[in-house]
């Protein structure tokens, strides 16, 4: 890329009107969150007209499939945040080395992670918490996952490095096509070839291929700031240790979610299938409504990154201010109208009275306590991208799971099914108060005033 195309992106990312910016940036990053998410929900969809225990199946599966992402997202935002600050600061060599190195960690680890689990399948899907007659279901399933998750796994990582570019609308072209053709390839698989579940890990797997090899593409076909070679992989210590603190708080985030379905699971057994499959549609239907702010949140990310590299403080204030409140009002618009509609929305998924029964308070419960989630996840983003990587990994860990697990255990042992309905509502609430401690105390020592840096 040329000089001047560098200093057009500087300019871009340091110059252009926050709103604006954040508009460009989170559009692609929205449609990408919720096409991603209504893939999903078209597995779980087409999932349950096999039955409550397949439906059942996509849930627990959905653990795992929680920390192929956490892997993908720990090396793509670790390095994506470093490189941003790095291109903010007009250092490409070091942003280039950077990716390359996220890259191949996140290619080496997700290929370890798929023999591994390739190896000890059936203690796999038990410790995820199949019951007996979902275990079939979630075998079959997680096989075609394993198989694609040197795909899956670099995928996120590479998506996370163009996004920290400022260049997610090249990310967002090939997550939606994998997204979509797994929509179109559902049921082709699962209902015309009789494949039945088969068909469905199919078709994610394929569609997954897909979306990397596109993604790998940007950077062949040099439509990237940042280069992707073996060369450039870095075995400094110190450097790798940087990407991987850096991208803690998106590990830790999306592994402890990962470990909360797998407990939500664990403590639903005693009530069947039936509630299982619930939580299950629950957190997917829930999902896609919080994907609107986490989309608009990841169009702040490199904002946030690349100014504070800049040493453009003003900016980082202003883009953290005016994601939030965009996020908020969103959430709480799409949270308003999905409220009204709660039992609808769970039988679009599964038809079964007792599953619409226990979903419908759970979704309701969910919907109403969304409005605390844009702040505690955007604040958590602005540490993560200026470097405060303690503070930033605390928050995540309270919000995915230190603070959910216990209250999910209380509330269970308290409350029964009641409880495990109630338990992440609750937790998003007791989540504002350490985000606003460890938020207020950054934001009183971020400078007011710009250090402008010579070109």
């Amino acid at each position: 890329m040329s000089k001047e195309k560098n200093i057009s992106q500087y300019d871009k990312m340091t110059q252009t009107p926050i709103k604006s910016l954040l508009l460009k940036l989170s559009i692609p990053t929205v449609i990408t969150m919720l096409i991603t998410s209504a893939y999903n929900m078209a597995d779980t969809a087409f999932v349950g007209r096999l039955g409550t225990s397949a439906s059942g199946a996509v849930g627990v599966v959905f653990g795992f499939m929680s920390v192929l992402q956490a892997i993908g997202f720990f090396y793509g935002q670790g390095c994506g945040s470093i490189l941003s600050r790095e291109l903010g600061a007009k250092r490409k060599d070091l942003a280039s080395q950077t990716a390359s190195t996220g890259f191949f960690l996140s290619l080496f680890t997700s290929t370890l992670v798929a023999v591994l689990c390739g190896i000890f399948i059936g203690p796999l899907i038990k410790v995820l918490g199949s019951t007996e007659t979902i275990a079939p279901y979630a075998k079959t399933y997680i096989g075609f996952i394993l198989v694609a998750a040197p795909f899956i796994v670099p995928s996120f990582t590479l998506n996370n490095i163009l996004r920290y570019e400022g260049k997610a609308a090249l990310g967002a072209v090939a997550m939606m096509t994998g997204a979509i053709l797994n929509i179109i390839g559902d049921p082709i698989f699962m209902f015309v070839f009789d494949m039945g579940i088969a068909g469905a890990g199919l078709s994610t797997a394929l569609a997954q291929v897909v979306s990397f090899s596109i993604l790998l593409s940007m950077f062949l076909r040099k439509k990237t700031q940042t280069k992707l070679s073996i060369k450039l992989f870095s075995l400094d210590f110190s450097k790798i240790l940087n990407i991987c603190g850096t991208g803690l708080p998106s590990l830790l985030r999306q592994c402890l979610g990962g470990l909360s379905v797998v407990v939500l699971n664990f403590l639903a057994k005693p009530y069947g299938d039936a509630a299982i499959a619930a939580m299950s549609i629950v957190s997917r239907i829930s999902f896609f409504v919080f994907s609107i702010g986490l989309g608009i949140g990841q169009g702040f990310q490199p904002i946030s990154g690349f100014n504070y590299g800049a040493k453009k403080y003003k900016r980082v204030r202003e883009a953290y201010y005016t994601t939030m409140v965009v996020a908020e009002v969103l959430i709480t618009l799409l949270s308003i109208v999905a409220l009204c509609f709660s039992s609808d929305l769970i039988r679009i998924f599964r038809d079964d009275a007792l599953v619409i029964e226990i979903g419908t308070r759970a979704l309701r419960l969910h919907l109403g306590t969304m409005i605390f989630l844009p702040y505690c996840m955007i604040s958590e983003m602005f540490l993560q991208t200026t470097g405060k990587k303690a503070a930033a990994s605390f928050l995540s860990s309270a919000r995915s799971g230190l603070l959910f697990i216990p209250i999910l255990f209380v509330l269970a042992w308290l409350r029964g099914l009641a409880g495990i309905q109630e338990a992440q509502p609750v937790a998003y609430i007791v989540s504002i108060i350490p985000t606003y401690i460890l938020t207020s105390k950054f934001l009183k020592e971020l400078p007011k005033e710009d250090q402008e840096k010579e070109a």
